[in-house]
């Protein structure tokens, strides 16, 4: 099915056809029409499915014929966990209504509010927001929701799991009643379903229409996963060697915590690989710059915490490490979906000791499939991780 199909203008068909758009997909085309009805709408897809154009495009479509928006008033405001989706949501509004006059900003913390105050002056189309950040410059007086059509709250379960409830109620209760609800998330737990009946009073989960593209969460089938066991001790320097002897052209690698990761940043430089980080204790300005050098390719191999884990779109990505295994196994999904995006095909690369086994079994179960192993000359466990089993079960005691 073509886009136009879908009710799309040529503006907008345009935009999407010079970004190489050919045909929507599932979330695209089963959101879009809903959303252009003007219903409420909960759905679940997994990070990589094109859900961003799923809200984007049909918030555009609505507004395309919209009459001059006063000062400090918005049409959408589009809720994000984190200061980088943020930052790519934008983008994409600002690249498909690249043939149309609409605006769209982001605005987040670690940067000064004054320039953001200074550009909703004028007004904006469509806000993408951090809770904290919008929180902040409302009770500044520099936005006002009285023209507000449409909410949206992208990646929900992260948004639940990053502890934004209370920050996002107190958003919805300056908020005009009468307004269009849109949710998506990737998984939908029972906090994600309540934050949903949270809404409107006229009890969303009810009304609205309901979308699962993925309800079980998977794993892409074009990503080839497999792991190395490896003592914790180790894991620098079996990286190190599989960079240089792979020849691996590019990597993007998940550690758990931020000292985490600058740590292994110097330990890569010690062995004369370059590679950079980011993490919640590097400034926005930084965490924006270390990025473009990824995606431009001039930097190699970076490493990250979760906070890059969802949203972030590099393209062609060949591979993704997990030097420190997940604790949750969404968690490693989302991760490994960084790569094999666009149905091209990508490589995900863990690197297991002792101490992560129970949390290799919680992503087998999940995946339905045992991980590959594979053994690296040199680098002997000295401390065996046991076979994996489907059926393992984690004791909690």
């Amino acid at each position: 099915m073509p886009f136009a199909k879908l009710g799309l203008s040529g503006p907008l068909v345009q935009a999407i056809t010079e970004l190489g758009y050919k045909t929507p997909t599932p979330i695209q085309e089963q959101a879009i029409p809903v959303i252009l009805s003007g219903k409420d709408l909960i759905a679940t897809a997994q990070t990589g499915t094109g859900k961003t154009a799923a809200f984007v495009l049909p918030l555009l479509e609505k507004f395309s014929n919209a009459g001059t928006l006063r000062g400090k008033r918005i049409r959408a405001l589009i809720l994000v966990p984190t200061r980088e989706l943020a930052v790519q949501v934008e983008a994409s509004a600002a690249q498909y209504a690249k043939h149309m006059h609409l605006t769209s900003m982001a605005v987040y913390g670690g940067v000064d509010t004054e320039a953001q105050k200074e550009r909703l002056i004028e007004g904006v189309d469509i806000l993408v927001a951090t809770p904290g950040r919008l929180l902040d410059l409302a009770h500044q007086r520099a936005l006002h929701f009285d023209e507000l059509q449409v909410l949206v709250l992208d990646e929900a379960d992260r948004m639940v799991d990053m502890g934004f409830v209370d920050d996002i109620n107190k958003i919805i209760e300056r908020l005009p009643e009468n307004r269009q609800n849109l949710l998506f998330s990737a998984t939908m737990s029972g906090d994600v379903r309540a934050l949903a009946y949270g809404f409107s009073d006229s009890k969303m989960t009810d009304l609205a229409a309901d979308i699962s593209i993925s309800p079980n969460i998977r794993a892409a089938a074009n990503i080839k996963q497999w792991l190395i066991t490896v003592d914790k001790d180790n894991k620098s320097a079996l990286l190190s060697h599989l960079i240089n002897e792979q020849e691996w052209d590019q990597a993007l690698i998940f550690t758990e915590k931020k000292h985490n990761a600058a740590k292994l940043v110097a330990q890569l430089e010690k062995r004369g690989i370059k590679a950079d980080s980011i993490h919640g204790g590097r400034s926005q300005a930084m965490r924006e710059n270390v990025l473009a050098q990824f995606k431009s390719g001039e930097l190699k191999y970076l490493v990250a915490t979760g906070v890059a884990a969802r949203g972030l779109d590099i393209g062609e990505l060949s591979r993704v490490v997990n030097y420190d295994l997940p604790f949750q196994p969404e968690e490693y999904i989302h991760r490994i979906g960084r790569t094999g995006r666009a149905g091209a095909s990508g490589e995900a690369i863990s690197l297991v000791d002792m101490s992560d086994f129970k949390n290799l079994c919680a992503i087998e179960r999940r995946l339905n499939t045992i991980i590959e192993r594979k053994e690296i000359a040199g680098f002997p466990a000295r401390k065996e991780v046991p076979a994996s089993n489907l059926n393992h079960v984690k004791n909690n005691r």
